[in-house]
């Protein structure tokens, strides 16, 4: 087992290929051991740099509807009239404070989400 940061993309792959080898291996034994240190390093390589930015709240909104299931006509109960939502969405009218709160309290979005700025 020899471990070291992962520092290049060379090292990125090698390690990629390593855990797909040792990924199933039992707990407490040294390839577990060492599958989980590997994941902990790719894990902080991926975070450097391949980073996923955050959705911005419009896209947000829409992928908490899509895992619930809801259309349009249900988030106009929540937030408004239906052509209030459709104005959201077309991104010509953006969220104010009152939406946000409703939104979260509603649909679980976090604030974070919700706050960032958007065109």
């Amino acid at each position: 087992m020899e471990i070291r940061i992962i520092k290049t993309e060379k090292d990125y792959k090698m390690a990629l290929k390593r855990i797909e080898i040792i990924f199933d291996a039992p707990e407490n034994t040294p390839e577990g051991d060492e599958a989980e240190i590997l994941s902990i390093l790719i894990e902080k390589y991926e975070e450097e740099h391949y980073p996923i930015e955050a959705p911005d709240p419009i896209e947000a909104i829409k992928f908490r509807m899509e895992q619930m299931d809801l259309k349009n006509s249900d988030l106009a109960g929540i937030i408004g009239y239906k052509s209030r939502v459709s104005e959201i969405f077309n991104r010509k009218r953006k969220l104010n404070l009152q939406m946000i709160r409703k939104l979260h309290e509603k649909l679980k979005i976090p604030y974070e989400a919700l706050i960032e700025d958007y065109d």
